[in-house]
């Protein structure tokens, strides 16, 4: 069994266009949303689109058995006004998942969105992070760090007690969040560089703070392998151990995904953390569904190459594959 912990939907056009709608006459219209059926749902996950396959195949393709799936990140809006806005096609992209996953119930788990508005409260998102548990059967969310989308005014660091009434609602319902920076409205950080930066600061943010000791069971998976942080791991523990801190240990608190494209950064994060805290992840179809002239294969093809890390234990990979999701998802 493979999980792959960092999918998103596949959605039909409707869903896109809604968003189009609502963002054009800015909820003067109202709310409503178009009749998706069943069947155009189903086409969605077999349409041909960012990979050379439609994504239900290209699961196939890759060996992965069930996905965690959750909102298209780049399309959440977060900062946009009014709030309204935002809360609408967020609730209406977690029907859409969790009617993907009652109607592919062995193929996907639901990763709910959580309306997130710049400026606005963080308390604001906790109806919808309940519908989607309770009512809807999620296992997690995705929380972004940045709010502000990268438009110049800043969110607090994941340490500030900002967060704490969302992280108490996480451990309540024991369900982690999955660290997770949405759009860029800068052109010099697209939006792909700017998930980096968000998850490495992410990361510090909350090694750097009391939330652990705070929240003990909170759980929190950073996306991308932790961004910037392995690589430049050396910086990181030489500035904690001034504090007399070892920033590895405090980095154990975090879980990390492998959404990572190459050999040298998939051993590089393992290394590091170690593999009780890395959940596979591929994140297929997505940016990395290109084919890598190397190889043949897209760049999403990580279970071979994880496969052949001859210096980790059958235990330590059946974990990383299926075991650590299965644990931190409730699954």
């Amino acid at each position: 069994m493979i999980i792959d912990c960092h999918a998103h939907v596949s959605a039909p056009t409707e869903l896109w266009a809604y968003k189009a709608s609502i963002l054009s006459h800015r909820g003067e219209h109202g709310r409503r949303m178009a009749q998706i059926s069943d069947d155009e749902i189903k086409r969605s996950y077999m349409k041909k689109e960012m990979a050379p396959v439609g994504h239900l195949p290209f699961m196939d393709q890759l060996q992965i058995t069930r996905q965690c799936i959750s909102p298209r990140p780049f399309q959440q809006m977060h900062s946009q006004k009014p709030a309204r806005l935002v809360h609408w096609f967020c609730e209406e992209t977690n029907n859409i998942i969790a009617r993907s996953v009652e109607m592919f119930p062995d193929r996907f788990v639901g990763i709910a969105g959580i309306p997130q508005t710049s400026g606005d409260p963080i308390q604001n998102v906790l109806p919808e992070l309940e519908r989607a548990v309770k009512k809807l059967g999620f296992k997690g969310c995705l929380l972004n760090p940045d709010p502000y989308e990268n438009g110049g005014e800043e969110a607090p660091p994941l340490g500030d007690r900002y967060w704490y009434p969302l992280y108490e609602k996480l451990c309540e319902l024991d369900v982690p969040a999955h660290i997770h920076a949405s759009s860029s409205k800068s052109e010099r950080t697209p939006y792909t560089l700017h998930f980096i930066n968000e998850e490495s600061i992410a990361v510090v943010g909350l090694c750097n703070s009391d939330v652990f000791k705070d929240f003990p069971k909170l759980k929190i998976i950073i996306s991308h392998g932790g961004g910037a942080i392995p690589y430049q791991i050396g910086r990181f523990q030489s500035g904690a151990s001034r504090r007399g801190v070892d920033f590895i240990s405090v980095m154990r608190n975090l879980y990390f995904d492998t959404v990572l494209y190459s050999e040298a950064s998939l051993r590089l994060l393992i290394e590091t953390v170690g593999a009780d805290r890395c959940l596979f992840g591929a994140e297929c179809p997505g940016v990395g569904s290109e084919i890598n002239p190397k190889t043949g294969r897209t760049f999403d093809d990580i279970v071979p190459i994880i496969r052949g890390f001859d210096w980790l234990s059958q235990e330590d990979k059946d974990n990383i594959f299926f075991g650590n999701a299965r644990k931190v998802f409730g699954l």
